[in-house]
């Protein structure tokens, strides 16, 4: 099946204050029913971006056309034809789930027969249906993740946004959101386009995924096509001090080592299976001592820390914490 782009930039920029370069010549090209993931550091552009897609700010520079129409010049049609979830939650605490998708679905103006249909199969679709009567308040943080999501289909849009749509739930219950969010894709044919702090979630659920840092793409492909980039795999090694770390810098025949920090190395190599035996025999003919070893193949975060230079958990905390912190006040109410 031809691909059929929905979304497309092109040296899309955005400047404030007339210096501070937030998203520069930026070029994405997204297809119609895929899903589509941004991953980059804070203030990468990631967010910016989104705001600009989805008309809530305006670009600098450049163009964008979101299902056919452009950003700048037909914002009320490309607004009638998204749906956006935000990190923080946004449903009434004092209404039920399903007044909540009531009253949104009169804001998009959808007749109140097919309103009432939607929210029907939207609710099922998410296992909420049980919970559809009781107030908001009474729902658990994961419930109210699910709300969210449905929130933004209610006037059943082509394009679905959702920025960080797991953001302080617990593993068992992101997993079980990323099952959501795939049968979403699936029965709806809705494009998603995800933000997320979570790599493992990209890889999960993203058919292909944009590294994006200082308001640039740095390379696109699916999150397979990325760790075959990298072209190796990498041992991580903790030893006891920082001379045993130097003296792992001249170790021979590995692709590259890199000191990242507390006593710890990097270790890329073409193959682990080869190497590890050449790495080990290197630390005892030197009498170093180690800590920690483990052995990775490509992932996500590996591919991360190659592009852009430092881990994705480096750039976790800051507002994301506090963000993380107010949600979890508002699901314990």
């Amino acid at each position: 099946m031809m691909e059929k782009p929905i979304i497309e930039t092109k040296n899309l920029t955005k400047i404030y204050n007339g210096k501070i370069k937030a998203v520069s010549d930026l070029n994405l090209t997204i297809n119609e029913g895929e899903i589509y993931g941004l991953a980059g550091p804070n203030g990468a552009g990631k967010t910016t971006t989104i705001n600009m897609l989805i008309t809530r700010i305006s670009p600098t520079g450049g163009s964008a056309t979101v299902g056919g129409f452009d950003i700048a010049k037909n914002s009320l049609d490309v607004r009638r034809l998204i749906g956006v979830v935000p990190q923080d939650f946004t449903a009434d605490e004092d209404l039920t789930g399903r007044e909540n998708l009531m009253m949104v679905s009169q804001f998009y103006d959808v007749p109140k027969a097919k309103a009432q249909q939607s929210i029907k199969v939207l609710l099922k679709l998410v296992d909420l249906e049980e919970a559809a009567d009781r107030l908001v308040r009474t729902y658990s943080g994961g419930m109210r993740k699910r709300l969210e999501l449905i929130i933004g289909l209610v006037h059943e849009p082509k394009i679905l946004f959702l920025d960080e749509p797991t953001l302080g739930l617990d593993v068992q219950t992101r997993t079980q959101m990323w099952n959501y969010v795939k049968e979403i894709q699936s029965r709806l044919n809705v494009t998603i386009i995800l933000t997320s702090h979570y790599l493992e979630e990209i890889d999960e659920l993203a058919d292909r995924v944009s590294i994006i840092d200082h308001g640039k793409v740095l390379i696109t492909g699916s999150p397979m096509e990325l760790k075959e980039s990298l072209k190796g795999d990498i041992i991580n090694l903790t030893l006891t001090d920082q001379n045993g770390v130097n003296v792992m810098k001249t170790i021979p025949d590995v692709v590259e080592v890199t000191d990242i920090g507390a006593n710890s190395v990097r270790i890329k190599v073409a193959s682990a299976d080869e190497s590890l035996p050449k790495i080990i025999n290197f630390i005892s003919q030197h009498s170093l001592s180690t800590t920690k070893l483990t052995v990775q193949k490509p992932s996500l975060d590996e591919v991360f820390l190659e592009y852009t230079g430092r881990s994705i958990r480096e750039e976790e905390g800051g507002d994301d914490a506090r963000k993380l912190a107010m949600n979890m006040r508002r699901a314990r109410q």
